[in-house]
């Protein structure tokens, strides 16, 4: 390891960050195996008001002062023209969520993918034995790449819907599958507030939110307006964990449906990216730990 990461400082860029757990989860893990370091917040607003900002983060970090980075809402597209390289996983979805050194190279991965996947099935293991499954995902952002990647790559049919619908298509035209796609996109304008039951005339297994939507601190907001109906045999999975349960998640449950945030993918994709930084497996119990105490202390 060289010199300058005897201290390891890594963190997480994004806006806004208040909501975050990821500094209470790193650093308990780097606390428990001994190493010193730290895990801080880098908020950085939305492009164009914070892409020099942007640009003068990852300088610092090839400059040896950073070891690691997340990345969030609204940057996990925005760093992709400031890398030197990308990860096959981050070249097919088109957004990164981690960056680490690759040698002398700034790399960017994507580890939101396989962390959704595996907390879903873990919270929702009934849903995999249903065959030709399909979900709706609201979103089109760096995270619905993301989650339609893992769903597309699993055999899922997958709908994608948007407050803006040329993002949507362009998600669908542009994602890198090793499979024949099977994305379809809703064919009307979708907003937060204006969803149309038209437009999911097709019956859906899973719902996931990939908007920011509800997230703390405001938590009013909902993607699903509450005159349309859930599907009945339908699983909610809402990637927003701070609160923990939202108003979409809320409004799942009173209607009888089985519901999870995203908690659980954040732990996950924060155990690859802590191996990937530090080269050490991750403590698994103490960050899992971490994440119960954070979510106590709201």
């Amino acid at each position: 390891m060289n010199s300058h990461f005897n201290f390891l400082k890594l963190g997480l860029v994004g806006w806004p960050l208040e909501h975050s757990f990821s500094p209470r989860m790193h650093n308990a893990a780097l606390q428990t195996l001994g190493l010193a370091g730290e895990y801080r917040l880098y908020p950085i607003p939305p492009l164009p008001e914070g892409i020099t900002a942007l640009s003068e983060l990852l300088d610092r970090m090839r400059q040896g002062e950073l070891k690691g980075l997340n990345v969030t809402i609204p940057h996990k597209q925005n760093v992709l023209s400031l890398l030197d390289d990308m990860t096959p996983a981050a070249q097919a979805i088109g957004a990164v969520n981690m960056i680490y050194f690759q040698g002398k190279h700034l790399t960017g991965n994507n580890t939101d993918a396989p962390g959704f996947l595996a907390d879903l099935t873990q919270v929702f293991p009934s849903i995999f034995q249903k065959p030709a499954s399909t979900a709706l995902v609201l979103g089109a952002g760096g995270s619905a790449r993301a989650v339609v990647y893992a769903l597309a790559q699993a055999g899922w049919q997958v709908m994608v819907a948007a407050r803006r619908v040329q993002q949507a298509e362009e998600l669908a035209a542009s994602l890198t599958l090793d499979r024949p796609t099977s994305i379809t996109l809703s064919t009307s304008r979708v907003t937060p507030l204006q969803l149309q039951e038209s437009t999911f005339a097709l019956p859906f297994s899973l719902l996931v939110n990939t908007t920011p939507l509800g997230m703390f601190p405001n938590i009013d907001p909902s993607p699903w307006p509450g005159r349309v109906l859930f599907p009945a045999d339908a699983a909610v999975y809402d990637l927003v964990y701070n609160p923990p349960e939202t108003a979409l998640l809320r409004a799942a449950r009173i209607a009888g449906l089985p519901t999870a945030n995203g908690l659980g993918m954040l732990f996950e994709q924060a155990v690859v990216a802590f191996e990937t930084w530090t080269g050490r497996p991750a403590p698994r119990v103490a960050m899992r730990n971490a994440l119960a105490l954070d979510q106590e202390k709201r």
